[in-house]
């Protein structure tokens, strides 16, 4: 599965239910880890509605910066969870789950569909990975 289709598989995790921001972004990653796609659902669970339900850091973007900790086993992870936030601030215009949620013209800044595909997408990126 290349990125693209990573990033729509996602998507199609959140938007179909049982699946938060952060959880849909770590489950199409579970073949690049050693976890499972279970595991890693439990594992971010707590971090759907902005850093559990703070509206702080949005829960893809975290989710994102997990799984480059797990990629990079921790060395350089601060370096590219850096460059993962500040294209995705530049992509969706904030990284606060609240800010995101702002409504303007009758929508949020960026929905979570967008944010979750970005996050993905923006990991390839940041990561080179396909």
């Amino acid at each position: 599965m290349d990125i693209k289709e990573r990033a729509e598989r996602a998507v199609q995790l959140k938007t179909m239910g049982g699946y938060n921001c952060s959880q849909a972004v770590t489950a199409v990653f579970a073949d690049q880890t050693d976890l499972t796609e279970e595991q890693l659902k439990q594992i971010t669970a707590g971090f759907c509605a902005g850093m559990g339900n703070l509206e702080a850091t949005c829960g893809a973007l975290i989710g994102a910066g997990m799984i480059a900790g797990l990629k990079t086993e921790g060395k350089g992870t601060l370096k590219l969870t850096r460059q993962m936030q500040e294209t995705f601030n530049e992509r969706c215009g904030a990284i606060k789950c609240k800010d995101l949620k702002t409504i303007t013209n009758g929508k949020p800044l960026c929905p979570c569909e967008e944010c979750v595909r970005n996050a993905v997408l923006i990991y390839g990126e940041v990561l080179g990975t396909d």
